[in-house]
């Protein structure tokens, strides 16, 4: 059985949050956010990040509210994952990030954060925190 490897993308409208991580281990690890332009990275970077580390599964965020309904903003991150998985043809999954954004603002503060989060963003530690959950969840 080989290990799932998986990108996950926080998605935002100025900075889009990345973290990497693999089933074998269940472990995951931030990368640089991606700056954008709302909504739109450079998908050149995208690319190139892609041909790094080859994950092959793309894993976006979906921010729901807190009773499990849709967001507006849902839509947005799907249509984010449809254009992935046009673009660049990989299995394209949704992850509930609900509690991600909050824990990752604690993981920061802990780390010695400032609150800064324009300056200095947290996306992605809410990235490896909502894969890190996906990859327990995978058989």
């Amino acid at each position: 059985m080989s290990a799932t490897t998986a990108l996950a993308f926080d998605f935002g409208t100025g900075s889009i949050g990345l973290a990497y991580g693999q089933s074998l281990t269940g472990s995951a690890r931030e990368l640089a956010p991606l700056p954008a332009k709302d909504g739109k990275p450079d998908w050149v970077q995208v690319e190139k990040i892609l041909q790094e580390w080859r994950p092959n599964v793309l894993l976006v965020g979906l921010p729901l509210n807190m009773d499990g309904t849709e967001s507006d903003f849902c839509a947005r991150a799907r249509k984010f994952g449809n254009r992935l998985h046009g673009r660049f043809g990989l299995p394209v999954e949704y992850a509930d990030e609900r509690l991600s954004t909050r824990a990752a603002k604690d993981e920061a503060r802990e780390r010695g954060h400032r609150g800064d989060y324009a300056d200095n963003p947290i996306d992605s530690i809410a990235a490896r925190i909502f894969l890190e959950d996906w990859l327990r969840q995978q058989p």
